[in-house]
């Protein structure tokens, strides 16, 4: 029993050898493609503080919130979806001691989804009284989709490039027989930092234009190595 289960393994190690002397032995191409592509960040976090030091204790919180939640409806923003409680804290140390009433503020998270939107919430904020917005991450939601073209596009173009170097020489491209791939994406997606403010624009009547915000986009790269078969 034994010898016949040590000629298994033999004849097992045997194929598995044969099997890598025999890929090893074909002629093949080994070429490299990378493809890239740049998106717009469409999910946006603003961090909103509704804090009554905002007026001096002249405007309670609760009625700064009903300012905000009126006019972020007013612009077509699904409060049950897009806006949450992130933070409810009071400045007890400061006012306590004082004797004087004490100072609230509630901390928001608003979700937008593109950067004129972002410019009309912070400038309409200001108009109520609350000042303290900020942009808090930004994100490309379709990532993952885009990844998989991404791969496609550059096996695709790894093709492409085998057959243009085997046509010199009278030979064709067979089947891939070994693929990897790399995936990277720019580090900018999630950060706050690249996003640019220019101000506010001036208009006749004293009013003023959505704040003119853009978006630095975000780079995503994908690489493959391929290895074809030449017949």
């Amino acid at each position: 029993m034994k010898k016949i289960m040590l000629f298994m393994l033999f004849i097992f190690a045997l194929a598995a050898h044969s099997q890598n002397k025999n890929f090893i032995d074909q002629p093949y191409l080994e070429t490299s493609a990378r493809v890239d592509t740049l998106v717009v960040p469409d999910e946006i976090i603003l961090s909103i503080l509704v804090a009554e030091k905002d007026t001096k204790g002249k405007i309670s919180v609760e009625e700064l919130e009903n300012r905000m939640a009126d006019k972020l409806k007013s612009m077509g923003i699904k409060l049950d979806e897009q806006l949450s409680l992130s933070d409810v804290s009071s400045n007890f140390k400061k006012y306590v001691f004082k004797q004087q009433d004490i100072l609230k503020d509630k901390l928001y998270s608003l979700k937008v989804y593109d950067a004129q939107t972002v410019g009309k919430v912070m400038m309409e904020m200001e108009k109520i009284g609350i000042s303290n917005v900020e942009i808090e991450r930004t994100r490309y939601t379709k990532m993952e989709n885009l990844q998989l073209v991404l791969k496609s596009r550059a096996i695709t173009k790894a093709k492409k490039q085998a057959e243009y170097l085997t046509k010199p020489l009278g030979q064709k491209v067979g089947s891939a027989i070994h693929i990897t791939d790399t995936y990277f994406m720019n580090t900018y997606e999630n950060m706050a930092d690249q996003v640019v403010v220019r101000g506010y624009a001036a208009a006749p009547k004293s009013e003023f234009k959505p704040l003119d915000v853009e978006f630095s986009k975000i780079k995503v790269e994908s690489e493959v190595n391929v290895k074809f078969m030449i017949n």
